[in-house]
C-alpha cells in the first residue's frame, strides 16, 4: 500500500474515531488527547492531518455533508427522494443536531477555516441544486401549486424539528416508538402538496429557475474568491 494511501486511511479513521467520540461526549467537544489516546496514535501525528481541533470539526462536517449528497443522488422516483431528505434528518437526530451546532459555533468564532467553509458551502450547494430538481420533480407528479422554496423549508423545518424532538430527553419519555413517528413526519411532508392541487392543468414552478439561478451566482462567487 502506497504512503498516500496509508495517509488518507488513517485520517478516516481519525475523522470517524472523532465523530464518535463526539456523539459520545454529549457537549459538542472532545480533546485532542482522548482521540490520540483512543485511536493509539502520537498526539503529534493528529497534527500531520488537521492543524486544530476547529479544522477536525469543519473536516467532519464536510464529510457528512458528502455523506448526504452521496444519498441524494440516488436515481429513483422523486416520492422516495423527499422521503430520504426528511428521513436522514430523523434517523439520526442527535448527529443532525449536534454538527449543526458545532457549525453554528465555528462559523461564529473560528478563525482560518474560510478555505474550508467554501469547501463546505459549495458541497451544499450542489446538493442544494440536487435536492431542488427532486422537489420540482415531485411537485409535477404531485400537481401541486406549492413552490418549490415554499415545500423546501417545509421539510427543513419538519426534519429539523422532528430531529429536536427525538434528541430530547425530556420529550422522548412521551413519544412513544420512535419510528412510528418517524414514519408519521415522513407521510405528512409527502402528503403536503396535495393541500395545494394546481388550479389549472399546467403546474407552474415561477421560483425553481430563480433558486438554481442564486445557486449558481453563489458558485460562481465562491469561485472567484480568494480564501
Amino acid at each position: 500500500m502506497s504512503r498516500q494511501r496509508q495517509f488518507k486511511l488513517r485520517e478516516e479513521n481519525i475523522l470517524a474515531m472523532a465523530e464518535q467520540l463526539l456523539l459520545e461526549s454529549g457537549d459538542g467537544d472532545i480533546t485532542l488527547d482522548s482521540l490520540a489516546d483512543q485511536l493509539d496514535l502520537a498526539k503529534g501525528t493528529l497534527y500531520k492531518h488537521f492543524s486544530s481541533k476547529d479544522e477536525l470539526y469543519l473536516r467532519i462536517i464536510i464529510r457528512y455533508e458528502e455523506h448526504l449528497f452521496d444519498i441524494n443522488r440516488i436515481d429513483d422516483c422523486a416520492s422516495a427522494g423527499v422521503a430520504r431528505m426528511i428521513f436522514q434528518q430523523l434517523f439520526n437526530p442527535q448527529k443532525a443536531m449536534l454538527l449543526n451546532q458545532i457549525e453554528e459555533r465555528l462559523a461564529a468564532s473560528a478563525t482560518g477555516l474560510n478555505r474550508l467553509f467554501g469547501e463546505l458551502y459549495d458541497i451544499r450547494r450542489q446538493r442544494m441544486k440536487r435536492l431542488i430538481d427532486i422537489i420540482s420533480a415531485y411537485l409535477k407528479d404531485e400537481r401541486s401549486s406549492l413552490s418549490t422554496r415554499d415545500y423546501l423549508s417545509s421539510i427543513w423545518a419538519m426534519g429539523q424539528g422532528g430531529a429536536g424532538l427525538l434528541n430530547s430527553s425530556f420529550y422522548q419519555r412521551y413519544l412513544g416508538r420512535r419510528d412510528t413517528l418517524r414514519y408519521a413526519f415522513v407521510q405528512q411532508i409527502l402528503e403536503l402538496p396535495s393541500h395545494y392541487p394546481a388550479v389549472s392543468d399546467e403546474v407552474m414552478d415561477e421560483d425553481m429557475q430563480e433558486l438554481v439561478e442564486q445557486i449558481e451566482t453563489e458558485s460562481e462567487e465562491h469561485r472567484n474568491t480568494n480564501y
